[in-house]
């Protein structure tokens, strides 16, 4: 019996979620809370369409001449794409073996290292990992979950030497700190395997899901942030040696 996996939705050239023109599948479930978060209808794990992987790879193949061209691939999201580790894994697996470049967009937030996680992390070719908010007590607050799993995993990433770039959500009030800032630095300064740190503006285009879904959006007063601040927190985080995006 083919393995299935639960997906929301897939972009079919999405251009921001890795290099090149993207093939994005979005992973049904998630089981961090962020205040923000842009796609709430995507926590139910129990949601979301079944499809197997040669489903799957039927319309990824069908986009494979835009992805080459511009050097892109697939991007697994969500919701966390890592909760179905076993299915992403031969999805990649299937990728590769097409000759499709395949990236892991994930929070990170890993109960335990087993064979699957290595298998998947062997057949991923670049993982774009979210490190939301340093100081635990504020990550908690903003995200629900405490942030030491995911830092751990950032640590077995550069223990692989796994190529990985950095994306961090400022968040005005919440992770825009100087403070804030300077510990991310610290904390990736020495890990040779991230290639970039990417700041992403919060924004409040996924604010209607919530009321749609009749919950309270807590960051009601929250605006994204002036380029000024964008601009400062890149200067940071540059001085620890970073190429810094926005």
């Amino acid at each position: 019996m083919s393995l299935k996996g639960r997906i929301h939705s897939f972009e079919s050239c999405g251009t921001v979620d890795g290099p090149g023109i993207r093939f994005i599948v979005f992973f049904q479930g998630c089981l961090m809370r962020c205040l923000y978060c842009h796609n709430r209808d995507t926590w139910d794990l129990h949601e979301g369409k079944e499809v197997t992987v040669e489903e799957l790879m039927a319309d990824t193949v069908s986009y494979r001449h835009f992805m080459n061209a511009s050097g892109g691939g697939v991007t697994a999201s969500g919701g966390e794409a890592i909760l179905q580790a076993e299915f992403v894994r031969d999805w990649f697996r299937a990728c590769q073996q097409q000759g499709i470049n395949t990236c892991l967009d994930t929070n990170g937030f890993v109960r335990r290292y087993d064979p699957v996680i290595d298998e998947l992390l062997d057949s991923t070719d670049l993982v774009m990992l979210d490190l939301k908010q340093m100081n635990d007590e504020i990550h908690q607050k903003l995200v629900g979950v405490s942030n030491q799993r995911t830092l751990e995993f950032a640590r077995y990433l550069a223990k692989r030497q796994q190529r990985t770039w950095i994306r961090y959500v400022v968040v005005p009030g919440w992770s825009d700190d100087d403070h804030s800032v300077h510990l991310l630095g610290e904390f990736t300064q020495r890990m040779a395997n991230i290639e970039k740190i990417e700041l992403l503006p919060y924004h409040e285009l996924g604010k209607h899901k919530w009321t749609t879904m009749g919950e309270p959006y807590q960051l009601e007063q929250v605006k994204p942030p002036k380029p000024e601040l964008l601009e400062r927190i890149k200067t940071i985080l540059s001085s620890y040696g970073h190429q810094v995006v926005y």
